[in-house]
């Protein structure tokens, strides 16, 4: 059962709101503060730059599809996953508050987990094309209504899941349009259902999820392909079919432990 307490719709970390205001507490040393200031500086051209990787890498996805190289443009989506988690474990972690950098990610994620995921659907046929326009319009939707209101919560199937799936699929079917039409009408779907996912929070909450993660990572460097595609598969599915028994315990506990 999913956790559903109001929140307030702009929790702003107090330290950001001073950064962004152009005020700050008179009791932080002069020193302090300079080096405070520096940090999340730092960390917020970390972010910015891995988002824009992250675009970078959904643009070769489109060149892949386009010179009908479907399994490149499908391993450039799964990393693609990897850097999109990483980019909003690292915001959340470093508290980094920064409309540049929001706009940057956005523009990623549209790039790689609506545009590129899109594409992989094919577009020789009226019905592939048409299909890939939906997909294209789900994933839209999805990021416009992206705040729930709701703590630890998304609204609406994440994109990058949906990408992870069709990625997957690709891969294990060779690029097969009949079943990846089949899974991109399911992905559409639970984008579009409103149904509510919690935040996975991969490098932040329990330690077999941070193994998830690294297995993730280890796999994509190390194994054979088709092993990688079935763990990204299975990976994304189960955050798709589970949301809340195997991935929201954590966000649960901590929504209790803050109403205590």
């Amino acid at each position: 059962m999913a956790c559903r307490t109001k929140e307030p719709e702009c929790a702003v970390d107090p330290f950001c709101a001073s950064l962004i205001s152009g005020q700050h507490s008179s009791f932080f040393p002069t020193n302090n503060r300079s080096h405070l200031q520096m940090n999340e500086f730092s960390w917020k051209d970390v972010t910015n730059a891995l988002s824009l990787a992250n675009m970078i890498l959904g643009l070769f996805s489109i060149f892949c599809n386009f010179c009908e190289k479907s399994h490149c443009a499908s391993w450039m989506l799964l990393i693609s996953f990897l850097l999109d988690m990483a980019i909003r474990g690292m915001t959340r972690h470093f508290h980094i508050c920064s409309k540049l950098g929001v706009e940057l990610n956005d523009l990623a994620v549209f790039t790689a987990f609506g545009l590129a995921s899109a594409l992989l659907l094919g577009v020789e046929g009226p019905l592939n094309g048409f299909l890939a326009i939906i997909y294209v319009l789900a994933a839209s939707f999805r990021l416009c209504f992206y705040s729930t209101g709701i703590p630890f919560t998304y609204k609406g199937l994440p994109c990058s899941y949906a990408s992870s799936v069709l990625a997957s699929t690709s891969l294990l079917t060779k690029g097969n349009t009949f079943i990846l039409s089949c899974m991109a009408s399911l992905m559409i779907l639970f984008m579009i259902d409103q149904s509510y996912y919690p935040h996975d929070e991969i490098l932040e909450s329990e330690s077999w999820k941070k193994m998830v993660y690294l297995g993730g990572v280890i796999m994509l460097l190390l194994s054979p392909f088709s092993l990688t595609a079935f763990y990204y598969l299975m990976w994304s599915l189960s955050y798709i079919f589970f949301p809340d028994a195997l991935w929201g315990k954590a966000a649960c506990f901590r929504l209790q432990h803050q109403k205590n």
